[in-house]
């Protein structure tokens, strides 16, 4: 089990829940799959699947939880058609042009209908709590997806006190330095992608991939105005990925040196590889936050 992408939220005050406890409280909202006429279903399964029913699974102080969602799909086009030919058919046995109420009216009775008929999808979204530390970490590639686990979380738990980290310098000013002016700190290496922004109110918006980021062309963008709001990186040789302005985490990698030592564990079964692989993540992660945080303040630039 690696993360791909981090959204990183710090406690405010101690957690001081065990696993056990903290299973009790997930218990309450335990997903169930959508009933015939439900649009969606969110609760909590077990971050293991079907190898073991406990909602929270642990290793070395830190707790993994795993939020699932369930979503009924009903094509728009079917909708649409459906609707249209139900709107004509009670305007042609009344005799009168139904007003755009009565036609909400008519497309939910509509959609309600169709539910039991229709597709579904899941998908799972993890996260893990460094009680020790104070973090709690999601594995999300959007805001929404990482809001929607601390909703869950929060009203599992009746209060949630965490808050996005922040850090003494704004991140995007930070990375333009970096890329402009050649700063980065000794641990970081800056690799082959970036996005540029222009502070114009068009926001002009200039993506590069695969691209040597030290050529001329980089620098007159940043000389204009722009300014970096995303930037792939490396960290001690050790991790791989994309920071974004907010300091959101994507694409996050673990490299030669991580897979190396993962490798070297002898494991038997699912559950002791999901253990072994949560333990080196976890660990791995716990050394990165911090530095992460001090890169982005003024004692972290040397």
């Amino acid at each position: 089990m690696w993360f791909k992408n981090l959204a990183v939220y710090r406690f405010s005050e101690p957690f001081t829940l065990a696993a056990d406890e903290l299973a009790k409280h997930l218990q309450q909202q335990a997903f169930r799959s959508c009933g015939a006429h439900d649009e969606f279903s969110f609760g909590w399964t077990t971050p293991l699947g079907k190898a073991t029913e406990t909602l929270v699974h642990t290793s070395n102080g830190f707790m993994m939880v795993c939020a699932k969602k369930e979503e009924k799909v009903v094509p728009a086009s079917v909708i649409n058609e459906m609707l249209q030919e139900k709107i004509e058919e009670i305007e042609a046995l009344e005799a009168r042009k139904l007003p755009q109420k009565e036609r909400s009216r008519v497309k939910d009775e509509l959609i309600f209908e169709l539910l039991p008929r229709a597709f579904s999808f899941s998908r799972k979204t993890y996260a893990y709590i460094d009680s020790q530390n104070g973090w709690l970490v999601v594995d999300a590639a959007s805001p929404k997806k990482a809001e929607d686990l601390l909703t869950l979380l929060r009203q599992s738990l009746g209060s949630l006190p965490v808050t996005p980290y922040a850090t003494g310098l704004k991140p995007s000013l930070v990375m333009t330095d970096w890329l402009l002016n050649h700063t980065a700190p000794k641990d970081i290496i800056i690799e082959d992608e970036c996005e540029l922004r222009s502070q114009t109110e068009e926001a002009a918006i200039i993506r590069c991939k695969h691209h040597d980021l030290s050529l001329p062309e980089i620098k007159n963008h940043l000389d204009s105005g722009k300014q970096v709001i995303k930037l792939a990186l490396s960290w001690a040789d050790r991790l791989a990925f994309v920071l974004d302005e907010q300091l959101a985490v994507k694409r996050l990698k673990f490299l030669d040196l991580i897979q190396e030592q993962a490798a070297e564990i002898e494991t038997y079964d699912e559950i002791e590889q999901f253990d072994a692989d949560f333990s080196i993540m976890t660990a791995e992660l716990a050394n990165f936050f911090p530095r992460l945080l001090e890169l982005f303040t003024t004692e972290g630039q040397a």
